[in-house]
């Protein structure tokens, strides 16, 4: 019974403190409308370097016949490495060549690093794929 309740009463007031906080990024976007575009341009180039990131070891497909001739983990290492690389640079040129600030470095890096795990798993997946 008292769970119930308090998950109601819970509920209400998560709905509250989202419509509260929607209502007050409205007003702040409304008298700054600055920020709202610099918002979007974030946004826009955020989605463009996951597209790169998510399309990048898909490109690679041809590659993988000739890394896995070699028969070594460091041809692996050195084209994950590449992709990485390849991501680092992506995200810095979106960025102007500048990131600033502690939380954005920290950002970037978490995508930088989730973007160096999906790269592993898809090159891993694509190299299962054709040593069939």
């Amino acid at each position: 019974m008292i769970s119930a309740i308090g998950k109601y009463v819970g509920g209400k007031v998560v709905t509250i403190l989202c419509v509260l906080g929607a209502g007050l990024a409205g007003i702040w976007f409304w008298r700054h409308p600055e920020d709202l575009r610099s918002l979007w341009t974030t946004i826009r180039l955020s989605f463009a370097w996951i597209a790169f990131a998510i399309a990048l070891p898909w490109v690679t497909y041809p590659l993988i016949p000739r890394i896995l001739k070699f028969e070594s983990n460091s041809a692996g290492l050195a084209l994950i490495a590449a992709l990485c690389g390849l991501d680092m640079l992506m995200a810095m040129w979106l960025a102007g060549w500048h990131i600033n600030g502690a939380l954005t470095w920290t950002v970037v890096l978490v995508g930088w690093l989730a973007a160096g795990a999906y790269n592993y798993v898809i090159c891993e997946s694509l190299a299962r794929h054709v040593d069939r």
